[in-house]
């Protein structure tokens, strides 16, 4: 088996709504988020030969992700009133819904689950929410 991995970083915030401990408040993290893609076999023939996929496609896949979270308030869908929302809109911040609780958990298997379907032989995917700690997320290829 062969594998591949890179990284790739964003800055967002977020906060877990009902949650009680520090993370009920909004706040920021540097996440990290580590990719690696899995082969039984190397491409056989032409300008990929030798290879698992390109290195440069992946960066590239794993790097647009992470920038599509880069710099915006990450919230649960029904967790903000939507006063707030008209507010924090109002002051043209950045803000993203997403369907789940926005845990380092739930990332790897959203991210999971994006590159799988952009074709990326998806093996594992690592979330960082700080340099000690992280969630993995793993399917059977």
């Amino acid at each position: 088996m062969y594998y591949l991995k890179t990284t790739a970083e964003f800055d967002s915030a977020h906060f877990l709504a009902g949650y009680k401990g520090k993370c009920a408040n909004i706040h920021g993290h540097r996440w990290k988020v580590e990719v690696t893609v899995a082969a039984d076999a190397l491409i056989e023939s032409g300008e990929k030969r030798g290879m698992v996929i390109d290195f440069g496609d992946l960066k590239h896949e794993v790097r647009a992700l992470a920038d599509s979270f880069d710099h915006a308030l990450i919230y649960e869908t029904g967790s903000l009133k939507e006063t707030t929302l008209a507010a924090l809109r109002n002051e043209d911040f950045r803000l993203i819904e997403v369907a789940y609780r926005p845990t380092a958990e739930n990332f790897a298997m959203d991210f999971f689950g994006t590159l799988r379907e952009k074709g990326l032989p998806v093996k594992t995917v690592t979330v960082y929410e700080t340099p000690e700690n992280c969630a993995v997320y793993e399917e059977e290829i």
